[in-house]
């Protein structure tokens, strides 16, 4: 069985769509980011905590994951409140950024890392257009304060790489390796 470390309602529905049957184990790990990090390095030291902090039958699979938004280097997660979720997508607007996923699949002590950088570029946004979006709520509890899948489609001018990686979960990549567990 695969266990899904993760209360996101997006992974869940990717995993789904995707034919997997899993059980939702959420895990509770502190994702602060580290100086000395890189985002590939955040996201996967991230996603093998989730993975580890999760207990699971030893033939269960475990899939722990996170994602990050960088742009000028800096990582984006989750806004705090709506004034941060502004100021995110003041900095995201009109420019390019990318998208990084890590995941960990965990079988007993066998484990498998990687991670999915996907380039996206927002359209330049008027005041008004961030106020109404940051007051619809969709942005409060997404990686750079906007659903790609939602309304803040209508801005999304470009993507490079996978899709699903900016949903929340690169789910051909989670395939692969899943297969390499089995």
């Amino acid at each position: 069985m695969l266990i899904l470390a993760s209360r996101s309602p997006r992974r869940q529905e990717l995993l789904a769509r995707a034919g997997f049957r899993f059980l939702v184990r959420p895990a509770d790990v502190e994702e602060s980011w580290r100086e000395s990090e890189d985002p590939r390095a955040h996201v996967e030291r991230l996603a093998r905590a989730k993975a580890a902090a999760v207990s699971a039958d030893p033939e269960d699979v475990v899939l722990g994951a996170d994602t990050v938004v960088v742009v000028d280097g800096d990582i984006l997660g989750k806004p705090a409140d709506a004034a941060e979720a502004a100021r995110m997508l003041r900095r995201l607007a009109g420019r390019e950024h990318q998208v990084w996923t890590g995941i960990c699949l965990k079988r007993g002590a066998r484990e498998r890392v990687d991670s999915e950088r996907t380039l996206v570029r927002l359209a330049p946004l008027e005041e008004a257009e961030i106020r109404e979006y940051v007051a619809s709520g969709e942005p409060l509890d997404k990686a750079g304060a906007y659903a790609v899948q939602g309304l803040a489609s209508k801005f999304i001018e470009r993507i490079e790489g996978c899709y699903f990686n900016v949903v929340g979960l690169p789910v051909a990549k989670v395939y692969r390796l899943w297969k390499a567990l089995a």
